[in-house]
C-alpha cells in the first residue's frame, strides 16, 4: 500500500496549505489517475471531490478539492471529521449494521434539511416525521427515502432531535443498484461537539457543514473520496 501512502501525503501537504496558493496547493490530474486506476476507482467526470482520510494514522480529516484546468486545487481546508465506529472498510466487505463507513469514490445525492431556508445552491427537502429511510435487509424499500407511511420494520427518521441530520447528504454507496444486506443510510451529516463515532457515515461539525454547502455546486460533478490507508485497507 505504498501508493497509499504516498497519496495521502499529498493530501497532507494540501490541506495545510491556503486554498488561494494555486501553484503550490494544485497537483495534476496524472497523478491522481495513477493512484486511483491502481484502485479500480472511477473519477471520471468529477469536478469538486469531498476528500476523507486519516492523519498519520490517527485523526480523520476532511477538505475539499475542486478540478481547474487538469489540476487538483484545495477550496476547503482540511477539518475534523467522525467515521463509523469500527472504522473503515472495504466497500465488499461492508454489512448492514457493522458500524464502518465504505472506502471508495460514491455521488453526493440529495440533501435533507430540519431548515426551510439555507444558504445553499443545492436543491434539499425539507424534512418532517413523515420522511424515513429504510433499514429493513428484507423490506423492498431497502436503503431508500420514503415519505409516509412504509410497512418497513426498520428505519431512521430524518427529523431527529439531535443535531446530527440538520444538514444530511446521501452518499450514493449501494444505490445503483441496491443490494441487500451491503449496508443502507450512509450520509454525509453533521457531527455532535463531542464528534461521536457514526453507525457508518461522515460528520464533520455544523459549521463546516455550512461551508460545504455553500461550495458545493449542483451544476458540477460532485463525489465524496472516503480514503483508505494502510492500517484498515488490508
Amino acid at each position: 500500500m505504498k501508493n497509499i501512502s504516498l497519496f495521502l501525503a499529498f493530501i497532507l501537504i494540501f490541506s495545510s496549505a491556503n486554498a488561494q496558493d494555486s501553484t503550490e496547493d494544485a497537483f495534476t490530474i496524472q497523478t491522481i489517475v495513477n493512484e486511483w486506476n491502481q484502485h479500480h476507482l472511477n473519477f471520471d467526470g468529477v469536478e469538486q471531490m469531498v476528500v476523507v482520510y486519516r492523519e498519520n494514522f490517527q485523526d480523520m480529516k476532511l477538505a475539499g478539492v475542486e478540478r481547474n484546468n487538469n489540476k487538483w486545487q484545495v477550496q476547503l481546508n482540511a477539518v475534523r471529521a467522525s467515521i463509523g465506529r469500527n472504522g473503515l472498510i472495504d466497500a465488499a466487505h461492508k454489512a448492514e449494521g457493522d458500524g464502518c463507513t465504505p472506502t471508495g469514490i460514491y455521488a453526493l445525492g440529495q440533501l435533507f434539511s430540519y431548515e426551510a431556508n439555507i444558504a445553499t445552491r443545492i436543491p434539499f427537502i425539507q424534512t418532517n416525521s413523515e420522511d424515513k429511510w429504510v433499514d429493513d435487509v428484507n423490506s423492498p424499500q431497502y436503503n431508500q427515502y420514503v415519505h409516509g407511511a412504509t410497512t418497513a420494520k426498520s428505519f431512521e427518521n430524518l427529523l431527529l432531535k439531535s443535531v446530527h441530520y440538520k444538514y444530511c447528504m446521501v452518499i450514493e454507496y449501494n444505490t445503483h443498484p441496491i443490494v441487500k444486506g451491503k449496508g443502507s443510510a450512509i450520509f454525509f451529516h453533521v457531527a455532535d461537539e463531542k464528534y461521536s463515532a457514526t453507525a457508518g457515515c461522515v460528520a464533520i461539525a455544523e459549521k463546516d457543514m455550512l461551508q460545504y454547502l455553500k461550495w458545493l455546486d449542483p451544476k458540477k460533478k460532485t463525489a465524496i473520496f472516503v480514503f483508505a490507508d494502510d492500517e484498515e485497507d488490508d
